[in-house]
């Protein structure tokens, strides 16, 4: 069997963390090029993918950093929240590669 569909429930919580994440990373770089109101498709794109996640590290950052500081912590969260995920699943034998039991 496809080792993907083996593991999915890895792979695929994975893949969503790793696109917003990625998605973060060019909201910021495009960020520096254009305005916060741009009505751009792919710039709407990237807000409505990204704003969910922005919203919830805008509530637990502090209300003096700057929008392009908030998006970087976020993707940072994002990051923490992929390795959290790997090691519990690798720490109960669940993930690719792992041997039950060690």
């Amino acid at each position: 069997m496809n080792e993907f569909w083996s593991y999915w429930y890895f792979h695929l919580p994975n893949f969503v963390l790793a696109a917003v994440m990625y998605t973060l990373i060019g909201r910021l770089v495009l960020g520096f090029f254009v305005p916060e109101n741009w009505d751009n498709f792919i710039w709407r794109g990237f807000r409505f993918v990204t704003d969910l996640v922005v919203r919830a590290v805008r509530y637990v950052t502090p209300g003096v950093l700057a929008q392009p500081v908030v998006l970087i912590f976020a993707a940072l969260w994002l990051m923490a929240l992929r390795l959290g995920y790997f090691v519990l699943l690798f720490n109960a034998g669940l993930a690719p590669g792992a041997t039950a039991g060690n």
